[in-house]
């Protein structure tokens, strides 16, 4: 183990890496699918899944749709920056608010909330399907 308080030569990045924004809207494009496969038992039941889904897919397109016209206006000084692998990214830091961060812990932090949304709703929902289906 180092004794050093600070890791020297890592890299420190300030955006996160395209894998964990995929990995995010995957995980929401989950728990909308599940939302719809396990509760969508009734009509009443239908306009909520909608307007849960219009939400979720608003929160996806508008954050990527700014992406998109960032990178086309970006200055021309800017430059585009070479695509960083994700092992490398996985391997540096993290910058937060003037702090520094484990990429990786940082990684974890942004999809863990997800990862236990999803991952309830489906369990949730295949508990339900259960007990829907002994009770009929």
């Amino acid at each position: 183990m180092s004794r050093e308080l600070i890791a020297h030569n890592k890299p420190v990045f300030d955006q996160l890496h395209p894998r964990i924004y995929r990995a995010a809207v995957g995980l929401i494009a989950w728990f909308a699918l599940m939302a719809w496969v396990l509760f969508d038992r009734s009509s009443d039941v239908s306009l909520s899944l909608m307007f849960v889904t219009v939400l979720f897919t608003v929160a996806i397109a508008l954050p990527w749709t700014l992406s998109l016209v960032w990178k086309k206006f970006q200055m021309p000084h800017e430059g585009q920056a070479k695509p960083t692998s994700f092992h490398d990214w996985s391997d540096g830091d993290f910058a937060v608010w003037g702090a520094r961060l484990r990429a990786r812990d940082a990684a974890i932090d942004v999809l863990l909330p997800l990862v236990a949304v999803s991952l309830g709703l489906t369990a949730i929902g295949v508990v339900f399907v259960i007990v829907w289906a002994f009770a009929a």
